[in-house]
């Protein structure tokens, strides 16, 4: 079917529902708990709870400052247009850049996980299964991911709510079962210190564990880039980000807690991501069939998750192209879906590129460590300027609106939360339980340099030839939209 280019985005196409669980889903709660947040036990131990509780809390800094610019801003561009209003267009543009860069990578990591994850698990239970046959299950989730957003946002965040409700329910019925079966052993002292790692006691064995922790919040603020396709997306969108972080939080802490008073907190830092001592081991050696139902939570949350990362990719990428910063054809509009589908194009191929030159080049594990760490590094990154944003914003553009609070403070907390996740998801050995990262792995740094830099390069020759493009990314299109006019909040004009 042809596509042509089209005004906008389809109005009012989702709800609160969809919106929260574009940011649960983005989280991936199922493979956060079954592999991200056990990377932070080594330091923790049977602390790690307390960990996460941290964490929590850590993140829900960033979370407010997020909400209360999607509130004042609800644009496509998101953190690109929050930049652009709260510091320069000149930031905007490269958050927006590196943005749109990582969450294109989100989905390829994501299958790469999906192939290892069920190749290796079909070999353990049929041995003639090869391990090495996983990338059909990639291209096969590529398929489904390009699909769902073909479709249009209202079918690819219908299917997102789905998979979310699947996976945390599987993980939560879980949960309450290991409580149960704890019986005597449940305790509240894995809120303290007295469980942590034998190399990492008190509380430097909990900070070291919450800073590897942190990173199983990140995609709190996917439901953003959906404001344009939003009912009443002001309110829609801090509902949703703030719901998102602080559900989905809880949901670690209680999860986390479950698997620690059963497994026993003393020996808990030797529990991780796979074997006897993982969510799936447990599963299997306890719970007879069940481990099924989790195996295919945590195959439902790499789908889901790639699916709403491609959604990010692809409306960030719209945004920028709109004003003409990116290529133009990528805000090519599916005449009758209104989804960006040439973006998704770009996409699917971009992620089939990654899965199979990096899986097969190296291996997808190795693949995979690749991706997260570039694609960690510069999300963490993001947060940081939006935290510095949202305070610019309120002093610069509001400030009959600004609440030192909230506004001032806890962006401060929130970039202080972030640094130690930011030096320790690039490796650099400023803390004791950073590790130094290894080759191929250590090649995140230099791409990241590299696309960054070219970034830079573009910004300068669009500032010279085309400055107009570069003060758009602060347009905030359904103000424009809304009110018939030009921008509002502050929004600079072409």
């Amino acid at each position: 079917m042809s596509a042509e280019t089209v005004q906008g985005l389809r109005r009012d196409a989702v709800g609160l529902r969809e919106v929260l669980f574009q940011s649960v889903t983005a989280m991936a709660p199922a493979a956060a708990v079954a592999a991200s947040i056990p990377s932070g036990a080594a330091f923790a131990g049977g602390s790690l709870p307390l960990s996460v509780l941290i964490a929590l809390v850590a993140c829900l800094f960033t979370a407010s400052c997020v909400a209360e610019l999607a509130r004042e801003l609800p644009a496509a561009g998101s953190v690109a247009t929050y930049a652009a209003q709260g510091l320069h267009p000149a930031v905007g543009f490269l958050v927006g850049w590196g943005y749109v860069f990582v969450e294109a990578l989100v989905p390829p990591l994501l299958l790469l996980q999906l192939g290892f994850t069920t190749a290796g698990t079909l070999h353990q239970e049929w041995s003639s299964y090869p391990e090495s046959l996983w990338w059909p299950w990639a291209l096969a989730g590529a398929a489904v991911i390009a699909a769902a957003g073909w479709f249009g946002v209202r079918a690819s965040a219908r299917f997102g709510t789905v998979l979310g409700v699947f996976e945390i329910l599987v993980f939560l019925v879980f949960a309450v079962w290991l409580i149960g079966k704890a019986g005597s052993a449940n305790s509240l002292s894995v809120f303290g210190t007295s469980h942590t790692g034998k190399d990492y006691s008190g509380l430097g064995g909990v900070f070291a564990g919450s800073v590897y922790t942190v990173l199983a919040f990140a995609g709190f603020e996917a439901a953003a880039p959906l404001a344009e396709e939003t009912r009443d997306p002001r309110r829609t969108m801090h509902r949703a980000v703030l719901g998102a972080a602080l559900g989905i939080g809880l949901f670690y802490v209680l999860t986390t807690y479950a698997m620690t008073v059963y497994f026993g907190p003393d020996r808990f830092a030797e529990f991780g991501a796979s074997g006897a001592a993982s969510w799936e081991g447990v599963a299997r050696a306890s719970f007879g069939l069940f481990w099924v139902l989790v195996f295919l939570a945590v195959v439902n949350s790499t789908i889901a998750n790639a699916n709403a990362c491609a959604t990010v990719s692809t409306r960030t990428a719209f945004a920028l192209a709109r004003i003409r910063v990116l290529p133009r054809v990528l805000a090519t509009l599916h005449p009758r879906h209104r989804s960006p589908v040439v973006g998704i194009a770009v996409q699917t191929v971009v992620a089939v590129g990654a899965v199979l030159g990096l899986g097969l080049g190296y291996d997808p594990v190795t693949a995979f460590l690749l991706l997260a760490t570039v694609i960690v590094t510069v999300v963490i990154a993001v947060y940081i300027v939006v935290n510095l944003a949202c305070a610019g914003y309120f002093l610069r553009r509001r400030r009959e609106l600004l609440k030192p609070l909230r506004h001032l403070l806890v962006p401060l907390l929130g970039i202080a939360a972030f640094v130690p996740a930011l030096l320790t998801a690039a490796g650099l050995p400023v803390f004791d339980f950073v590790t130094e990262l290894t080759t191929p792995v250590s090649y995140a740094g230099p791409v990241v340099g590299v696309w960054m830099a070219a970034g830079v390069v573009v910004l300068l020759v669009l500032l010279r030839r085309h400055p107009e493009r570069i003060a758009e990314t602060a347009r905030v299109h359904l103000d424009e939209t809304a009110a018939g006019g030009p921008p509002q909040n502050g929004a600079v004009q072409p």
